[in-house]
């Protein structure tokens, strides 16, 4: 049977959805339940990430689920508890209250680092975990909030790797990137990843000729491609969410800016393949560091399978996603426990090293995964390629991009 998993099914009745992933209803009834919450937004304009993020949890859940659930808890099928936080951090705060009420053990989310800031500091009073799918602005971590889980890398380290791989580019090519222009989303992540650019890249001798922050969201970036192309900038490293990304590619391409290179750090829509399917002529050659699964492992290529048997698109979100929810299930697992305070030991002290990303064992040092790791990918043609790390790598970078022809 074809696994159908949309907005339409997720928004389904109103507050929170539980989504049973285990077996039919008569033999649920027989097993025991342990439920994890997943925030995200499922509508607004980060509606489609959000949605992305859901089904990424719900696959993971199920998988766990057909293997034998938590065994050290009786054989515990997961019971997904969603909600929708809007795309509004006053939402996320306030969606918490439906999370706890419907007795989650620890929850997933939140896409945005502003909706992740704001759930999670309304869970720390109820000592509720949060394990971010989505959540790179360091002040995620930094507020010292003992319920708070960061998987995936933030924008430091993802920031710190992209320049390095960027220097190797530059210098591979004779060093013909000489002065950048930065686009950026004004918000904590978006902000925080300007700041660092502009004390690295003098670093590198790369001058910066424009710095252009805007809000989320954004519907017209004419005048931002305007001043990317005043400036003659050699590259270009923006860093937004999809809708603002897609529409800014767009106006560079209509305003013809010329450019060696755009290379993404956390790019929304870089390394989506439906910014790839559906803006083909101007995402070419595009390259993003960001968030990316290890394609060589076999759970990830049965994850791409279940993306792909229910017609959705295999992006990041669904790979954290799926990623977090296994890493809940192992707290689960080792601690046999859904008890709130007990999930926060467990996880705090995770050793984790079966996740779908390309990362080393779990090590939660004051809520930040120190063996998470971004990678760099491209686009080429209607497929992402990967092209750094060396060792997970389906194609060769290209750099700079060719000289489009008029």
């Amino acid at each position: 049977m074809k696994n159908t998993f949309n907005r339409r099914t997720l928004l389904q009745g109103s507050g929170a959805l539980a989504l049973g992933v285990s077996a039919p209803s008569v033999l649920r009834a027989q097993t025991p339940i342990v439920k994890v919450g997943v925030l995200e937004p499922l509508t607004g304009n980060l509606a489609y990430n959000g949605t992305q993020c859901a089904a990424g949890a719900k696959f993971a859940a199920e998988t766990i689920n057909a293997a034998g659930g938590i065994k050290s808890m009786g054989g515990a099928k997961i019971e997904l508890v969603i909600v929708d936080a809007q795309s509004r951090p006053e939402v996320a705060a306030s969606a918490v209250d439906t999370l706890v009420e419907a007795n989650v053990c620890a929850f997933t989310g939140a896409t945005a680092s502003a909706l992740g800031l704001a759930s999670s500091q309304a869970a720390a009073k109820y000592n509720l975990a949060q394990v971010f799918s989505i959540g790179t602005a360091e002040t995620v971590v930094s507020r010292g909030l003992p319920n708070v889980f960061r998987f995936t890398p933030g924008v430091n380290k993802c920031t710190s790797i992209a320049l390095e791989n960027l220097k190797l580019l530059n210098q591979g090519a004779g060093n013909v990137v000489k002065t950048a222009a930065i686009v950026h989303e004004d918000g904590p992540f978006g902000s925080n990843m300007a700041k660092i650019l502009t004390e690295e890249l003098p670093k590198q001798g790369i001058q910066i000729v424009e710095t252009i922050p805007h809000p989320t969201p954004h519907r017209d970036f004419s005048n931002i491609a305007l001043r990317v192309k005043a400036s003659k900038a050699d590259i270009l490293i923006p860093s937004n969410y999809i809708n603002e990304y897609t529409l800014m590619a767009r106006a560079l391409n209509q305003q013809r800016v010329e450019l060696k290179a755009i290379y993404s750090i956390l790019g929304g829509a870089a390394s989506n393949i439906k910014f790839v399917r559906e803006n083909n002529d101007v995402a070419q050659y595009v390259m993003d560091c960001n968030h990316w699964y290890d394609p060589t492992k076999a759970e990830s290529k049965a994850l791409a399978a279940k993306v792909a048997a229910a017609g959705l698109d295999l992006t990041y979100d669904v790979m954290v996603s799926y990623a977090t929810i296994q890493v809940i299930a192992d707290a689960l697992e080792r601690g046999a426990s859904a008890d709130r305070q007990k999930m926060i030991a467990s996880l705090a002290a995770s050793t984790f090293d079966k996740s779908i990303m390309p990362y080393g064992p779990t090590k939660f040092v004051n809520g930040d995964n120190t063996s998470a790791q971004p990678v760099n990918t491209q686009i080429r043609g209607d497929k992402i390629e990967l092209v750094f790390p060396k060792q997970y790598a389906s194609a060769e970078a290209v750099f700079p991009m060719p000289v489009k022809k008029n």
